[in-house]
């Protein structure tokens, strides 16, 4: 018989670092789940998003998206479609419990806008390029430093620096102490931190296409994070994937979170390309219009192209656009994720939801796909900044991760002293793992700007007088 999760013990109001005979908070106002909500907004590594590259680096005068503006869309997106999701499911099992039928009727929603919040929170300076940046350091190292790297440290934490992952480091910033004394750092729900690891894995399982599992397309969790997501797994009654230690299949929510992410960038990285003057508002129209041409009554292609007629404003015209297209697809992969229940608890389903829409809709997607790489993705002066990013992240860490090899030389101690105390270097070989996590837990988490300044400053560029 298939194993299988299921819904009512895929949710706990248990949180990451609480003792086993910890009460429950009682308060049934600001719920456990809408505490998640607050801790994540009010964090300084969530306000950082604010000056985090989402796809145009440093963009001037015209306001586009950044990792924050991103994120709280994504969020929007992520509560419409935990709302629609979570009535059916306690509409279908409506002889559930009363604890179930309230978690799935007005809290879902909660914990996928909390999960939408944070899913870029591990993301480091200047978008994916400061991921490649990091991986190329680790990746291109002398033949003396990968020989005392491999002596020194496993096979998979290793891998945890030349595969660099931000939902792994997304992951770690929200469960790591940083040097604080008190454990599971924002202290989280599991339910909220489940449903943010789309990639349930270790980084020796992960990137690795050829296994067909959804779950090894990138990484979850870092070396010192796999024991605290077998203990949320065995909470929540996660699978394992047969034949591996440290690979899960997802827990349903994450379904819901990287749909939120999937519906959101295509619409919104092209609708500040044409803010950008990049792309027109007809070729905006003609990729998406499309959408609508079977659809009936408000979503009828003749009302849309009606109302865009009513709008002047070619930027509005692109926010209308932007609107239905986002309203379309959360009531299409909503439908998709309820249709695929069973596959979804079995942990069967290995692709996504927008990945299974009818094969028109995947036909328009790769449309937008190609363009969106071609002239956005590859526009010239994004490319010219990341390149710089690119230096600029590599450049520190080789500043910061030599000082941890040579601590003793004068100008290592003063390279040190410039790491945040919450990322500590202690002293010694047995350390070095450690001490490496903090030097990328500390360039990851600089904003683009601080990155610049402080490379600017190391390398004599800018001298500020004091």
């Amino acid at each position: 018989m298939q194993q299988s999760m299921q819904w009512d013990k895929l949710f706990t109001a248990r949180r990451s670092g609480d003792a086993d005979d910890k009460t429950i908070n009682p308060d049934k106002l600001r719920t456990s789940f809408l505490r998640d909500y607050d801790r994540i907004v009010f964090s300084s590594a969530f306000r950082r998003l604010q000056n985090k590259t989402q796809v145009f680096p440093l963009p001037g005068p015209v306001f586009v998206h950044n990792r924050l503006t991103h994120s709280l869309e994504v969020a929007s997106v992520g509560r419409s479609l935990g709302r629609m999701v979570g009535s059916a499911i306690a509409d279908k099992y409506k002889n559930a419990p009363f604890s179930f039928q309230e978690f799935y009727r007005y809290e879902l929603a909660t914990v996928i806008a909390s999960a939408c919040l944070a899913h870029d929170i591990g993301n480091p300076p200047f978008g994916h390029s400061g991921e490649d940046a990091i991986r190329a350091y680790f990746n291109e190292l002398d033949a003396a430093t990968m020989q005392k790297l491999n002596t020194a440290l496993t096979p998979n934490q290793l891998k945890d620096f030349q595969k660099f992952e931000g939902n792994s480091n997304a992951f770690r910033i929200l469960i790591h102490a940083f040097n604080e004394p008190v454990s599971g750092g924002y202290n989280l729900t599991l339910t909220t931190l489940a449903s943010i690891v789309k990639y349930p894995c270790t980084s020796a399982n992960g990137f690795n296409k050829a296994s067909g599992y959804i779950s090894c397309k990138k990484s979850g969790f870092f070396d010192t994070e796999v024991n605290t997501y077998q203990s949320l797994a065995n909470e929540l009654g996660i699978l394992r994937k047969d034949g591996f230690e440290n690979v899960y299949v997802r827990h349903p929510y994450v379904f819901l979170t990287e749909a939120a992410d999937d519906i959101c960038y295509r619409v919104i990285d092209l609708e500040d390309a044409h803010r950008l003057g990049i792309t027109s508002l007809e070729k905006i129209q003609e990729l998406f219009l499309p959408f609508f041409k079977e659809e009936k009554g408000y979503n009828s292609y003749e009302k849309i192209n009606e109302k865009l007629k009513d709008i002047r404003d070619p930027n509005q015209k692109v926010q209308y656009i932007r609107a239905i297209w986002i309203g379309l697809m959360t009531q299409k992969v909503s439908s998709i994720f309820l249709d695929n229940e069973q596959q979804i608890l079995e942990g069967r389903l290995e692709k996504s939801l927008m990945d299974l829409l009818p094969e028109k809709d995947q036909q328009l997607l790769k449309e937008i796909n190609t363009y969106s790489y071609q002239h956005v993705y590859n526009y010239k002066p994004v490319v010219e900044i990341e390149i710089a990013g690119f230096h600029i992240i590599g450049a520190l860490l080789k500043a910061f991760v030599e000082a941890v090899f040579e601590p003793h030389r004068a100008k290592s101690a003063k390279l040190l002293q410039l790491i945040s105390q919450q990322f500590p270097i202690q002293n010694g070989d047995a350390f070095l793992y450690q001490n490496l996590q903090s030097v990328v837990d500390y360039v990851s988490g600089m904003t683009d700007l601080y990155a610049i300044d402080l490379y600017r400053k190391m390398t004599g560029i800018s001298v500020r007088e004091l």
